[in-house]
């Protein structure tokens, strides 16, 4: 890695230009040596917070890919990094690039815990698990300042409806007591994230995130409370942590993880020009083999949209990956099962006495 051209602390090292923009970002040489004559930094690499108001909150997921029906998110923008999230592209849509901006310019939805209170309240709704952080992650740094998850799940428990969380921060936590009161009514199925075991590969891939070893410890204490826990084993990328995914079968196992699922990365849209230039910079002796077999599991390209495919991959190599998911279930997960959420509690909840007239 050439640690001078590198942003340490970021997983994008560039700012790709926005589809919907007919402005593009360029970094001139005058304007650099103007900077570096007057001692001046051509970018802060701050992470800013911008709030956002919104009229509604939750969102129904219509792709057949996806493993949850409704989503909802608090934050737009994710500051953990991650080089191949999928997010990137959706911060395109609010005026942003899918590179740095996505990590750096973070829209905070400050009406979420009522939006969502609404939502609940609605006569039309009939209660169906919603996941946080369908998009971004809901206890990315942000929520240390703005705590719109907790307040969330506070008014989930209040309404007695079905919750599930996606994360790979140890924030998580700092809930735990909102959590057994959800999970004392079968309300709350968490998914922790854990891609790699290495270290090194964990801070190249996913700069701002929770340690690995961190990871498990919340995995254990959330299972030790009886808290389901699901493992996403994802992405798997080949050549980075494809040979890793019987000893991340075992480890999340063996901390309690009810369940595992797995993607294969895909690299939609701008992320494919961003994690290309990234893993140039970052993994320069592996790249090209890794950009090969990625394209090998996609119909020789890295952008796969087909439904039913993408998130699965094709090929002598996802083929592969495949075989090892099922002998890590066989092995690690033969007699365990991640349980389905109540949704039986919700109604007099939210009518309340008014059922009585």
């Amino acid at each position: 890695m050439n640690s001078d051209s590198f942003i340490k602390g970021r997983g994008a090292q560039q700012n790709t230009d926005n589809k919907f923009s007919a402005y593009s970002y360029e970094s001139r040489d005058d304007f650099l040596e103007f900077c570096r004559l007057e001692g001046e930094s051509a970018d802060t690499n701050k992470t800013q917070y911008i709030p956002i108001f919104p009229k509604t909150i939750v969102n129904k997921v219509t792709s057949t890919d996806i493993g949850m029906s409704y989503s909802m998110n608090m934050y737009q923008g994710c500051e953990h990094g991650c080089i191949y999230c999928y997010a990137r592209n959706s911060h395109e849509y609010w005026g942003y690039s899918a590179g740095l901006d996505f990590e750096r310019k973070i829209l905070v939805k400050h009406d979420a815990p009522k939006l969502l209170e609404a939502k609940l309240k609605s006569k039309s709704w009939k209660a169906c698990t919603i996941v946080l952080s369908g998009n971004t992650d809901c206890y990315q740094p942000a929520e240390k300042e703005f705590q719109l998850t907790r307040k969330c799940l506070e008014v989930f428990f209040k309404y007695r409806h079905p919750v599930g969380i996606i994360t790979k921060n140890t924030l998580i936590l700092r809930d735990l007591d909102i959590l057994k009161e959800l999970n004392n009514h079968g309300l709350i199925g968490v998914n922790i994230s854990v891609t790699s075991l290495s270290e090194k590969t964990r801070r190249i891939l996913e700069p701002r995130t929770t340690t690995i070893k961190k990871r498990l410890e919340a995995m254990r204490v959330l299972s030790s409370e009886g808290i389901p826990v699901n493992a996403m084993l994802a992405p798997i990328i080949p050549g980075i942590n494809s040979h890793e995914i019987l000893n991340l079968a075992k480890a999340v196992s063996e901390n309690g993880a009810f369940s595992m699922t797995f993607t294969m990365v895909r690299l939609n849209g701008a992320i494919g020009e961003i994690f290309t230039d990234w893993i140039k910079k970052a993994l320069p002796d592996r790249a090209d083999k890794v950009l090969h077999q990625i394209q090998e599991c996609h119909g020789g390209t890295l952008s796969d949209s087909r439904f039913g495919i993408r998130g699965r991959g094709e090929g002598k190599i996802a083929t592969q990956i495949h075989d090892m998911v099922r002998l890590a279930k066989h092995l690690y997960f033969i007699d365990k099962k991640f349980p389905k959420l109540n949704t039986e509690l919700h109604q007099p909840f939210k009518d309340g006495q008014m059922k009585l007239f």
